[in-house]
């Protein structure tokens, strides 16, 4: 098969390799009919996991069909079209019990992509398969499935759940690239005060206002009078930029919450000094996928309106392309690039 392969930092290549096979009962293996590229797929090829090792297909949000399945899968067959999840999840172990599988101890979590290969290929081995895949609907299009594989989730975990969005809250997202216009997107079912986004690229501030940012600016006026006056409820990091970081830390009231979304490829300063009296919550987490069935049903109700993330489409076979039009989407206008299989 086709597949993308990490070497070393900052060189990959669409190679041909070995098609994947059953290691374990639990496994299955999906052919490739939809995945994408991630701001963390990004930190990957530049080396920023050294756990990665060279020969490593990446990626890790993907939408398939089921084509063979190990002796212990049993509720999958061949045919089954499925959402594989970025987390996989033994679904045995006290972590995955308590839907924290992100942090399975039975083997799982953040494997594909890192520590075994990934979805950026014609196929792949998904472990764990009958608590790491979702059935997707018929009637919920590829380019929809795809972003509940993790991009919604982790909006949606990490971002508004974590910093408890609320009723009448005034929410702050720091960076409108995806994960950041998806949190917009998820905020909206609790009914905050207003949603206020905050990136330097107009293009992207834009498009907050069409999926229901009451305000977008770059960092300004607005920042300032919160910092000066009563502050947000909630501040949501979506950048992943340790200058987002500090103005998520001037951005949040007395009593409020930051979550922090962004990967952080360098060290982001924590003002002690300025914070220790402010009774702030900070939350940082790594995404579960154990809402995705609840997002699959808002989304095919039309709750989500998630259509303007996905900016970019394109064949498989362009994926050293897809990460150079998304590494570059300040430019580009790229959000979300979605690549089909042909």
């Amino acid at each position: 098969m086709r597949a993308l392969v990490y070497h070393r930092p900052s060189h990959v290549s669409w190679d041909t390799v070995p098609d994947p096979v059953i290691e374990q009962p639990t496994d299955a293996i999906v052919r490739i009919d939809a995945t994408t590229v991630c701001g963390t797929d990004l930190h990957l090829r530049r080396g920023d996991f050294p756990e990665v090792k060279p020969g490593t297909v990446l990626g890790h949000e993907a939408v398939g069909e089921v084509v063979e399945v190990g002796g212990q899968v049993h509720h999958l067959r061949p045919g089954d079209q499925v959402i594989v999840s970025s987390v996989s999840t033994c679904g045995d172990c006290g972590e995955c019990r308590d839907g924290r599988y992100g942090q399975c101890g039975g083997g799982g979590g953040w494997l594909l992509g890192r520590l075994v290969d990934g979805t950026q290929a014609e196929l792949v081995r998904v472990p764990f398969a009958d608590h790491s895949t979702v059935r997707r609907p018929a009637d919920l299009p590829l380019d929809e499935a795809v972003l509940l594989a993790e991009l919604l989730p982790t909006a949606y975990e990490v971002g508004v759940r974590n910093g408890h969005v609320g009723p009448g809250d005034t929410v702050v997202v720091v960076g409108a690239g995806p994960v950041g216009l998806a949190t917009v997107v998820v905020a909206q079912l609790y009914s905050p005060r207003r949603i206020i986004v905050v990136d330097l690229a107009g293009a992207r501030l834009e498009t907050a206002g069409r999926v229901g940012a009451d305000a977008a600016e770059t960092p300004g006026r607005m920042i300032a009078d919160l910092s000066e006056g009563p502050g947000a409820d909630v501040v949501i990091e979506a950048s992943g930029d340790p200058d987002g970081f500090e103005l998520c830390t001037r951005a949040v009231r007395t009593g409020g919450h930051i979550a922090n979304i962004g990967t952080h490829g360098r060290p982001a300063t924590l003002h002690l000094e300025s914070l220790w009296r402010k009774n702030v919550t900070i939350s940082t987490g790594q995404v579960d996928t154990s809402s995705t069935p609840w997002l699959l049903g808002l989304m095919r109700f039309g709750h989500l309106p998630v259509a303007p993330l996905v900016t970019h489409t394109c064949g498989l076979d362009r994926m050293e392309d897809a990460y150079e039009v998304f590494a570059r989407g300040t430019s580009t206008g790229a959000l979300k690039v979605v690549l089909h299989r042909e």
